[in-house]
């Protein structure tokens, strides 16, 4: 092949941006990259999951945005594929498809009430508080006003940043870049009470250490965590003794279950072997039915049938994400992921070179950002050997003027990195006038307006 190896990177989150860095940093073949992402910006649950007073992991965006400027590599965002283009057509213009595209849907608690209004996602808020184009802003801020009571589910990061987002006063979250009009409804607030429910024990719980500590020192809420909760069996004794990570949670959780509360506005609410098993309500929602649970002595738990119940008008479900299949790639619905081996997309139990997959839509929603990188470099490794090979089919078209010529065609204003760099400069522009390093922009039609600047 005299020209450069051409490769589409399908989504710009963290696994396609190490794709794309692992493709642009080996020397054995040339390769161009265009990086595709349907929003007009890069960086994905970096940019729209990670919460936004985390500012030292928000921060990996600077080093995802390096490997734009790598010879080869482009952004080229606001095209969706299944909707602007479809598979079958990328294969007319790259040699190699790498799917990383993600898991960006909640899983569900499937009780009875899960649908009523005032229960939501934890992905769906996640994206109102840091500024997704996608968001439903007029649920967000009609739910935070009316609210007193929270119920959070779940007992992982996630949950934790739902939780504390929910606590701090909005002096904790002004240093942030979340948008003005999330800010301005946070203000609004009147919630007091904000209850998290784990099914399991703190032994069980999947919090890091430092996100879970955060709950602790926040300036206007205490934590409270009732001494029967904390329970442990011949499984948690082990995890404990064998796990440094999950010791610390506990040591954590055991000085909170000490503490007596200080009088604080809001109060934070740790609950273990509390499992929901229904909501109530009206109009809304405006209770749970939890279930107590018991330690089975392997890890999981079994019910008691002892039921209490929690006020709450608003619950907000974070028991994990979910992949969700896009148009001619095979998917596995049960697990939520694109059937592969070792990275290569498989038809009919088949692999198919030429097209590939990395991250969660890989593997599932596991691991932290970081791991993705090594995952990302597995499939990379397929993609090259396959190419070796003679494997790896070639591209009809293939050239990127006559690619761009094709979207153009079509009236999609694809964003380029040129324009993701001007998105970026107004964002720092636009949280300056705050005293901030960064306001998000939220709305697309403002993103394409400033990525044309």
């Amino acid at each position: 092949m005299t020209r450069p190896l051409r490769i589409a990177v399908i989504g710009s989150g963290p696994s396609g941006m190490y794709a794309a860095d692992a493709l642009a940093s080996q020397s054995d073949v040339e390769v161009s990259v265009d990086v595709i992402d349907r929003l007009p910006v890069p960086f994905g649950l970096v940019r729209y999951g990670v919460a936004p007073d985390h500012l030292s992991i928000r921060s990996v965006r600077d080093t995802l945005d390096k490997v734009l400027d790598k010879p080869g590599v482009r952004f080229i965002g606001n095209v969706e594929v299944g909707r602007d283009i479809s598979l079958a057509e990328l294969h007319d213009y790259f040699d190699g498809v790498i799917l990383t595209y993600g898991a960006s849907r909640d899983r569900r608690l499937e009780i009875e009430g899960e649908d009523l209004d005032g229960s939501v996602a934890a992905t769906d808020f996640v994206a109102w508080y840091c500024g997704h184009p996608d968001a439903d802003r007029a649920t967000f801020e009609r739910l935070i006003p009316s609210s007193t009571s929270v119920a959070v589910v779940g007992v992982g990061n996630v949950a934790i940043d739902v939780t504390r987002v929910l606590a701090k006063t909005v002096a904790e979250l002004d240093d942030t870049d979340m948008p003005q009009h999330v800010l301005d409804t946070l203000g609004t607030s009147r919630i007091t009470d904000i209850h998290l429910l784990g099914r399991r024990g703190p032994a069980q719980a999947t919090f890091t250490t430092k996100e879970l500590r955060e709950l602790g020192e926040l300036l206007d809420a205490d934590v409270i965590v009732d001494p029967a909760d904390l329970a442990f069996d011949a499984a948690s004794d082990e995890v404990i003794r064998t796990d440094k990570a999950i010791a610390r949670n506990v040591e954590v959780i055991k000085e909170w279950s000490t503490r007596v509360p200080a009088g604080r506005s809001r109060r934070v609410h740790v609950h273990f072997l509390a499992r929901p098993v229904e909501l109530r309500g009206d109009d809304r929602v405006r209770e749970v039915v939890v279930e107590r649970t018991a330690l089975d002595g392997s890890g999981g738990v079994t019910g008691t049938g002892e039921l209490t119940i929690i006020a709450a008008d608003f619950v907000v479900r974070s028991v994990g994400y979910r992949g969700t299949g896009l148009d001619d790639v095979p998917f596995d619905a049960k697990r939520g992921v694109i059937p592969n081996a070792e990275g290569r997309v498989e038809r009919d139990g088949k692999a198919v070179p030429g097209e590939y997959v990395a991250g969660w839509i890989k593997r599932g929603p596991t691991g932290i950002i970081g791991t993705n990188k090594k995952d990302a470099n597995a499939t990379v490794a397929s993609l090259m050997a396959d190419a070796e090979s003679g494997a790896l089919p070639s591209a009809s078209a293939g050239s990127a003027r006559e690619f761009d010529d094709l979207l153009a065609s079509r009236g999609i204003a694809a964003v380029s990195t040129a324009g993701w760099r001007s998105i970026d400069a107004a964002e720092r522009a636009l949280g300056a006038t705050a005293g901030r390093a960064r306001t998000t922009i939220h709305e697309t039609g403002a993103l394409l307006a400033a990525s044309a600047d």
